[in-house]
């Protein structure tokens, strides 16, 4: 840019001397004026190296085309041959000084060409001698390569100090952070250790240098340890591993602590290849970590075997109940039928009814529980076939249409016509009716209605029962479904219940790939939803052991 500007300035000092221009003069004067263009070139793509490389070849041609008006090889001018590659080199880049000295190289070998074949033009009549011209000449090109060298050296040593200013921010860095940082070499050896490598070995940081860092590894996590290091170098991706490393304590002791290497190979910049690429890693100390997750997979494990043991104790349980349980129900009905005779007093009667209906009550809360103890030990098999849904859903409402009139509740059907047969296992749906129907008649008050109807919908069987009874307040609905769990308000707690039965649907409904959700609305009713899929396989399933429940809607 300067050259340009300078050529421009010293034109019209040209003219007053000279007088007017050659064609060859004024194209002489253009050509000192590229160096513009070529400013405006790089301001706008910003590509340094490929206007270095124009600047270079402009440069030369321009040396050559005043050297060859004034008398080829023979001018005064063609000392500023040299200064080609000495501009050049303000680029810091050896393959554009490479390309400066060959255009420079170029000139000459071209103007060694026409004066061979005597196309050298005679030298212009100029206001100075021969002898002042090559003195001019000489001065000006080496006063010209003294500022370029100036300039070299400037760049130079803004290049320095911009590397040391980096060093000693990385340095900083390293010193500072707690984490130890290293450099490893394409063998995996330690090239480079921060200091707080001594914090984390124990020992000073010269000792991880080399192989030192590989012999604090334990021996069985060495294998880990290099496979990481290779794996980062062959697939240039990070890599992290874990590892136990020798710690020397402040007795003396050795103690091992977990550390975890997160390393990435290095990548330098301006997309250059390094001749020995190598790794950096960064490596902290993590046995506070490991010893919390060992804490909570102990904890995980404890509760596990409380949640296995609590199954195989209400399993058990529930099969020592059912023993006394058939005996008492047994004979109580014995006495109600009075089988063996009357039994006289009427209050007898009555008492031999109470335990007969106490015992069903007690026997129906022991399958429940069994039913529950299977499905979360994963012990509870379905066996699906096809069956008609009406015959179900009629079936139910048949058994349970005596308790209904007991309580002055109207029990209402409504089934959905040309319903596909439902694969399942009929037991376990007979099962979830005959519980979402016994619930609904136990919170329905006198006079009220339940109604239990079917449709298909989107690929699934719907089962809703419905009534009109006590509800079921907004803040109890979450509540429901998990075992020995009923609502808390005292609206509901005259009414006799351990919480298993929705429990038991939710688990048997998840069995057939289904779903349970409640909707409800304290006194004005409850509506349950049981969705089961049509198109389940045949097949038996086992529970899983420890499944999740479905939430309820």
């Amino acid at each position: 840019m300067l050259g340009g500007l300078l050529a421009l300035c010293v034109f019209p000092i040209y003219l007053v001397v000279g007088g007017k221009p050659s064609f060859l003069d004024a194209a002489a004067f253009l050509w000192l004026l590229s160096p513009i263009a070529i400013a405006v070139f790089l301001s706008r793509t910003g590509k340094f190296a490929a206007a270095h490389l124009v600047s270079a070849a402009n440069f030369a041609g321009l040396v050559a085309y005043c050297a060859w008006l004034t008398g080829g090889l023979g001018s005064g001018l063609i000392p500023w041959m040299v200064v080609v590659p000495l501009e050049a080199a303000l680029a810091t880049d050896r393959r554009i000084v490479g390309w400066a000295a060959a255009a420079a190289g170029l000139g000459l070998a071209v103007l060694a060409i026409l004066g061979v074949v005597g196309l050298v033009p005679p030298p212009h009549a100029l206001p100075l001698s021969p002898q002042e011209f090559a003195l001019f000449g000489a001065a000006s090109a080496t006063a010209y390569a003294a500022g370029l060298a100036v300039m070299v050296q400037l760049v130079h040593k803004q290049s320095e100090t911009a590397v040391r200013a980096g060093e000693e921010r990385y340095r900083l860095l390293a010193q500072n952070a707690n984490d130890m940082i290293t450099r490893h070499d394409d063998k995996g050896r330690v090239v480079f250790a921060s200091p707080a490598a001594q914090q984390l070995l124990g020992e000073p940081t010269k000792k991880a240098l080399g192989d030192g860092l590989f012999e604090h590894v334990h021996v069985a996590d060495r294998p880990a340890y290099l496979t990481a290091l290779s794996r980062c170098q062959a697939d240039n991706e990070a890599i992290a591993v874990e590892f136990r490393v020798r710690r020397t304590g402040p007795d003396g002791a050795a103690r091992y602590s977990w550390a975890e290497m997160r390393c990435r190979p290095m990548r330098p910049a301006d997309g250059a290849k390094l001749d020995r690429p190598g790794i950096v890693a960064i490596t902290r100390d993590i046995t506070d970590r490991k010893a919390q997750e060992a804490e909570l997979l102990r904890a995980r494990d404890e509760a596990e075997s409380a949640n296995r043991s609590k199954t195989q104790f209400l399993a058990s349980m529930s099969h020592e109940l059912r023993t006394p349980l058939n005996a008492i129900i047994g004979f109580s009905e014995i006495l109600n039928r009075e089988l063996f005779g009357a039994l006289g007093e009427a209050r007898y009667r009555d008492y031999s009814r109470l335990i007969h209906e106490s015992g069903e009550h007690l026997l129906n809360v022991v399958n429940d529980i069994l039913d529950m103890s299977k499905i979360e030990a994963g012990k509870f098999k379905i066996v699906k076939e096809p069956f008609e849904v009406a015959s179900l859903i009629n079936s139910c409402c048949d058994i349970m249409r005596h308790t209904a009139e007991q309580k002055s509740l109207s029990l209402k059907v409504d089934i959905a016509p040309r319903i596909p047969e439902l694969a399942a296992d009929k037991r376990a749906c007979k099962q979830m009716l005959l519980n979402m129907i016994s619930n609904a008649i136990k919170f329905t008050e006198a006079g009220g209605w339940v109604r239990v109807s079917a449709c298909a919908k989107g690929g699934n069987v719907v089962f809703t029962v419905a009534d009109n009874g006590i509800g079921i307040a907004d803040q109890d609905l979450p509540k429901l479904g998990s075992p020995f769990v009923q609502a808390n308000s005292s609206y509901d707690r005259s009414h006799e219940g351990a919480g298993l039965g929705l429990s038991v649907v939710k688990g048997l409904a998840r069995l057939h790939g289904g779903t349970l959700e409640l909707a409800s609305k304290l006194g004005e009713g409850t509506t349950a939803t049981i969705t089961l899929p049509l198109d389940s396989p045949l097949e038996t399933i086992e529970a899983p052991l420890h499944a999740p429940a479905v939430s309820a809607a």
